[in-house]
């Protein structure tokens, strides 16, 4: 939720001057989410990082509104520390501080989040450790750290930095860079990439950039299909693959990096050498991103939308309790626990339209199995859809 955030943040901040009467909407999502972190942090000392038992919550399938498994609440502490939840909720609230203060939307609430942050971000720095050896019986399997908490010690950093231009977390950044090796890795687990990214925006034309910059090359040769340095996989149809579930969370990530990266270029009137005659340009990070935006539309073998409610052909049945279970007016009573499994099981199509999200994908033959249990391609995300925003914003205003 905090890398959602972060994201979406991100998104206005980039492109919300394209958003035209959605700019909005974007800033009243990342408010939603806002309020909820400083309730979240409002004790000092104490982060409250996840409510309800996923276990006992994924065993049931129901609507929100008949919801009755325990909302036991799980917090980090300093006697417990769980510094990349902390870190990232530190990494939202300063990149939402930037987003409201930039459109001018709620100044006071804007100042209020970015102390929030520098609070949150001293307590993920002092007390440093994992939430998987504090809360793991209950955040893993379903959202373990995989990664570590480096890179979101200084991804909370270097938003900080481009929120205050204070030289502490600029000293903090090259003090800990050394930490945050996975270049070519960009998720709700991995921040490296991005970290690259947004500090060589954040630096254009400071000597001090030139690793990151180097860092951020690195990350475009992997991904380039073309580069021989290229570390990605791409179906036939042209979607960007990586290891992992809900695969469209890398091509909506990695396409707006190389938005971002490709605005950088433009600045600094650079190309980059990936090696084997290979140059990228700021139009063929613009062109790759692009692609994959079209292929997630229904520009792709299968001529279907992985948008839900977008185009003539999408998916019909997506792991999602609240769409695939009949509504309160079509139901009044209520379904519990294992009440709704006849919903999940059914062939017939969701009765309600999530209109907008975005589902996992298509596997990497261009193939798609429109089921419910199948939720490592059907269930949409908050972490693909963030990024996408800003993507389709940059979009709407620049066709190729």
């Amino acid at each position: 939720m905090a890398f959602s955030t972060t994201m979406l943040a991100w998104s206005v901040i980039e492109f919300g001057k394209f958003m035209a009467p959605e700019l909005n909407n974007a800033l009243d999502a990342i408010g939603w989410a806002t309020d909820y972190f400083l309730k979240a942090t409002n004790t000092p000392g104490f982060v409250f990082a996840q409510v309800g038992d996923p276990f006992g919550d994924h065993n049931c399938w129901e609507r929100p509104e008949d919801m009755d498994t325990p909302r036991t609440s799980f917090f980090v502490s300093k006697e417990n520390p769980g510094s990349e939840v902390s870190a990232e909720i530190a990494a939202a609230l300063a990149a939402s501080s930037i987003a409201f203060k930039k459109f001018k939307h709620n100044v006071g609430y804007s100042e209020r989040l970015l102390q929030r942050a520098i609070m949150v971000f001293d307590f993920a720095d002092k007390y440093r450790g994992s939430y998987n050896d504090s809360l793991g019986p209950y955040v893993c399997p379903f959202y373990c750290d995989y990664g570590g908490y480096q890179d979101e010690l200084v991804w909370g950093a270097a938003w900080l930095l481009k929120a205050t231009k204070l030289p502490n977390y600029w000293n903090y950044i090259k003090q800990n860079i050394h930490n945050v090796k996975n270049y070519g890795e960009f998720g709700w687990d991995s921040k490296d990439a991005g970290i690259n990214v947004l500090i060589s925006k954040l630096l254009v034309n400071n000597p001090a950039s030139k690793p990151f910059n180097l860092n951020a090359d690195k990350f475009i040769c992997a991904v380039l299909p073309e580069s021989p340095l290229v570390s990605v996989s791409y179906s036939r149809g042209g979607l960007l693959f990586k290891t992992s579930g809900s695969n469209l969370q890398h091509a909506t990530s990695y396409s707006f990096l190389l938005l971002v990266y490709a605005g950088y270029l433009n600045t600094v009137n650079k190309k980059i050498d990936c090696g084997g005659g290979v140059l990228a340009s700021s139009k063929r990070l613009k062109q790759l991103a692009r692609s994959q935006v079209d292929y997630i539309l229904g520009s792709n073998p299968l001529s279907m939308s992985y948008m839900v409610g977008y185009g003539q052909k999408f998916p019909q049945r997506i792991h999602h309790r609240a769409s695939s279970l009949p509504s309160i007016d079509q139901h009044p009573s209520k379904i519990n626990c294992k009440g709704g499994s006849i919903y999940f099981e059914t062939q017939n199509p969701n009765p309600n339209l999530l209109v907008g999200a975005v589902v996992g994908g298509p596997n990497i033959n261009d193939e798609y199995v429109d089921s419910r249990a199948d939720f490592v391609h059907s269930e949409p995300t908050t972490y693909i859809n963030a990024p996408l925003v800003g993507v389709l914003a940059y979009f709407k205003s620049h066709p190729l």
